[in-house]
C-alpha cells in the first residue's frame, strides 16, 4: 500500500499538501483525480477546517459555485468528506480521514462562532454516549455548538 496511507490522518498533513498528493488520495478513494477535483481537495486541505459551499466558493473564484457543489456531492459519494449543519442551518464540508470507506465513526463536536461565522473541529472533546431506542439505525451524528471562538472572544475584551 502506498506510503502516504501510513501517515498519521491529522490536518497538519494535509495543510501542504501538493497535487500528486491530492491525486493519490482521491484515486484510493476511487475518484478520478481531474483538476477541480484536485483543487477542491487541496483548498479542504488548505483550510484545516470544516467549509461551506459559500466558503469554498469565496475562496476559489477560479471555479463556479456549480462547480464546487459537484465535485462536493462525489467526494460525499466517495467518503472524501463529511458533511454537517452549522448553527446557521449551512452545511459545512470536511475532509475525512478513514483510510477506506467512511465508517463515521470518527465523530467528534464543531464549533460555530456566531460572531466570524467559521465552524471549528473540536477534535479532543470526547462525545458521550448516546443509546438510541430498539429499532433506530443511525447513519451520521452531528454535535454543533455555537457561541465565540477563542479569536472573536479576545477582540470583544
Amino acid at each position: 500500500m502506498l506510503a502516504f496511507l501510513a501517515v498519521t490522518h491529522h490536518f497538519t498533513t494535509f495543510a501542504t499538501m501538493n497535487t500528486t498528493e491530492a491525486t493519490q488520495r482521491l484515486e484510493h478513494k476511487g475518484i478520478k483525480a481531474t483538476a477541480n477535483r484536485i483543487l477542491v481537495y487541496r483548498e479542504l486541505a488548505r483550510h484545516r477546517r470544516p467549509l461551506s459551499l459559500a466558503d469554498m466558493e469565496n475562496s476559489m473564484p477560479q471555479m463556479d459555485k456549480s462547480s464546487i457543489f459537484r465535485v462536493l456531492s462525489l467526494f460525499l459519494d466517495h467518503d472524501v468528506v463529511h458533511t454537517f449543519t452549522d448553527g446557521r442551518g449551512v452545511q459545512n464540508y470536511e475532509l475525512c480521514h478513514d483510510d477506506g470507506a467512511c465508517h463515521h465513526d470518527d465523530g467528534h463536536l464543531h464549533f460555530y462562532c456566531e460572531t466570524c461565522h467559521r465552524s471549528f473541529c473540536l477534535d479532543d472533546v470526547p462525545l458521550p454516549e448516546i443509546e438510541l431506542p430498539e429499532g433506530y439505525a443511525p447513519r451520521s451524528v452531528s454535535f454543533v455548538i455555537t457561541g465565540d471562538c477563542p479569536d472573536c472572544r479576545k477582540a470583544r475584551q
